[in-house]
């Protein structure tokens, strides 16, 4: 009998034959498609996906959003573990990145630029001096095409956004394909792969904002384990110094499962500039897909998801800056710690640090990465 693990790597070679027969899809009778309204022009739709378990993701092709991910507690009650809005305007109104996908370089970069192939590019400063998440205009706030296809009774959402030559400063065409798959498991896969015309760099990632409580508390007492025993930390603009710096005997150390707050608020330089947890982890997992990256539990709810990835590192962001000023579903206020991301990714400014790895991406060449976020209960 194949292992958890081993089934959802399965789940992840059919979704990379589905990517090459994208032409194919059809709609499943457990998918809904509504009207959300229009942006610029086009059409925005919200998706209902329902597994055989009876959770339930929502995506809008708005940013490629995850709006909604409803999953079983240890009661069997469905319990949405991600903040999110109710409606369009709401996310057109409320700047944030909730669920949101994150291109074309996830992450910051130092003072807006980077130099490839002997050639400077000045890129968005959207963040201070500095660039993040893709500019001004990322991918989170780009209609994407979308396409709906069902196998051995799984439903995969295959999402398409061609970014063009000078958006947001990037060079180069970069032909973009993402899916969501929820499975009758209950786990989320998402994959990525991307083209381009020209040589580039690439860093996508995935931006939901987890409460496993259904946002009504903070997340300071779910417990967090991450596989790393490095860290790069940061200037007091969120920019990797460079180093590579040993977790242990750190309050930034979670190579065992401990609680999001025991030491979120202990006298350490690092959580001064970060204004909490808001750092690149050095995985030990090295891109094996069948290693946990990072496990997130909590004791009242139950639930407990499994973070497996094929890239190299993990951003742990502790919502830092959420203040009380967005209401979100359900009439929620998202205040300070109310939620935890865990965004795998490479590392923040790798273009400008020749020995963190490499985001580069050339003709010919293809971008592929694939994290399970995997749920169950205990």
């Amino acid at each position: 009998m194949l292992s958890r693990v081993q089934s959802l790597s399965m789940v992840v070679l059919i979704l990379g034959v589905a990517f090459l027969a994208f032409n194919l899809s059809v709609y499943a009778a457990d998918v809904m498609m509504e009207h959300w309204g229009e942006y610029q022009g086009k059409q925005v739709y919200l998706y209902t996906l329902t597994n055989d378990s009876g959770a339930e993701m929502k995506v809008t092709n708005y940013g490629g959003r995850i709006t909604a991910l409803k999953i079983p507690d240890k009661d069997g009650q469905l319990v949405d573990v991600v903040l999110g809005l109710d409606s369009l305007d709401g996310y057109l109104n409320n700047p944030n990145n909730f669920g949101a996908a994150i291109g074309r370089y996830g992450n910051r970069i130092a003072d807006g630029q980077f130099t490839l192939d002997e050639k400077k590019y000045f890129i968005a400063q959207n963040n201070g001096n500095n660039h993040l998440h893709g500019g001004f205009v990322g991918y989170d706030q780009r209609v994407w095409n979308i396409k709906v296809f069902e196998e051995n009774g799984e439903v995969t959402l295959v999402l398409s956004y061609l970014s063009r030559d000078g958006e947001e400063g990037y060079p180069g065409d970069l032909d973009i394909e993402m899916s969501y798959t929820l499975t009758n498991s209950n786990a989320l896969v998402i994959n990525y792969r991307a083209v381009t015309d020209q040589p580039t760099i690439c860093n996508l990632t995935n931006h939901s904002y987890f409460n496993f409580n259904g946002a009504n508390d903070t997340i300071l007492d779910h417990e967090l384990m991450i596989n790393a025993d490095t860290y790069t930390p940061i200037d007091n603009e969120w920019i990797p110094t460079g180093a590579i710096a040993d977790l242990g005997g750190t309050p930034m150390d979670f190579g065992e499962p401990t609680e999001i707050g025991a030491r979120i608020n202990d006298n350490f330089v690092q959580l001064e500039n970060g204004a909490g947890y808001d750092h690149n982890y050095v995985l030990n997992t090295k891109g094996n897909l069948n290693e946990v990256a990072a496990t997130l539990y909590d004791t009242g709810s139950g639930i407990m998801m499994e973070v497996y990835t094929t890239e190299p590192g993990i951003q742990l962001y502790t919502g830092n800056f959420l203040d009380g000023s967005i209401t979100g579903k359900e009439d929620k206020v998202y205040d300070k710690h109310y939620a935890v991301c865990l965004e795998t990714q490479h590392f923040p400014d790798s273009p400008n640090v020749d020995y963190f790895p490499s985001t580069v991406l050339r003709p010919g060449e293809v971008y592929e990465t694939t994290t399970i976020y995997d749920f169950s209960t205990k």
